[in-house]
């Protein structure tokens, strides 16, 4: 592997900062957004049975909005459920709004690592080339420089595809889990909404 560097030149450097960064940032998305921990089961149940008999206390608030991000959005509906259904909504979309922007962190650095490390790889083509027209001279060409522009060429742009698929695939794959985490949050929202406020009745 290290001789694999060493042919591949200075611009690998580059590269090699931005894979490690894109493993580790697909890791963490990894650990953080698991459906168990975004949308735990039964919580909408709970939550309900918790209100009808009457057991929310504001410690057991402040542990729901901790709990997971839909929580988070209960517990916003919680604290307005003596509201109209038009406010309680309005204080669930803004909680909803904030949970997703939580959810879709770090999303745009995969997508950009994504997007810029065939640039890089193409950067380091071009050292590369520039490393092969440097070793033909009058006198004649240098094999030794010839071959290692040639490798810098070839490995650049290898690297920078091998770390640009897999982090469009995460990025992608990720952008549709938030997704779905999102509107299935919504839909759990409006079901507790619709309870709350048929209970009133």
């Amino acid at each position: 592997m290290f001789s694999i560097i060493q042919a591949a030149g200075w611009p690998i450097a580059f590269l090699l900062v931005a894979s490690i960064v894109a493993v580790a940032l697909i890791f963490e998305r990894l650990f953080v957004l698991r459906r168990s921990k975004i949308i735990p089961p039964r919580l909408l149940s709970e939550v309900i049975e918790l209100r009808r008999s009457q057991q929310v206390t504001p410690k057991v608030m402040a542990k729901l909005e901790t709990n997971s991000p839909l929580g988070k959005i209960l517990a916003a509906g919680l604290r307005n459920e003596q509201a109209s259904r038009e406010i309680m909504k309005e204080s669930i979309e803004e909680a909803g709004r904030a949970v997703a922007h939580d959810l879709e962190r770090f999303l745009n650095a995969i997508g950009t690592i994504a997007s810029t490390a065939p640039l890089m790889g193409l950067f380091g083509t071009v050292v590369g080339m520039i490393e092969i027209f440097g070793a033909q001279a009058p006198s004649g060409t240098n094999p030794q420089e010839l071959a290692h522009g040639i490798s810098t060429a070839l490995y650049n742009t290898a690297f920078g595809l091998v770390i640009a698929i897999p982090s469009l695939i995460a990025y992608r794959f990720f952008r549709r889990r938030v997704d779905s985490f999102v509107v299935e949050m919504e839909q759990q929202a409006i079901r507790f909404v619709d309870t709350v406020h048929g209970d009133r009745k």
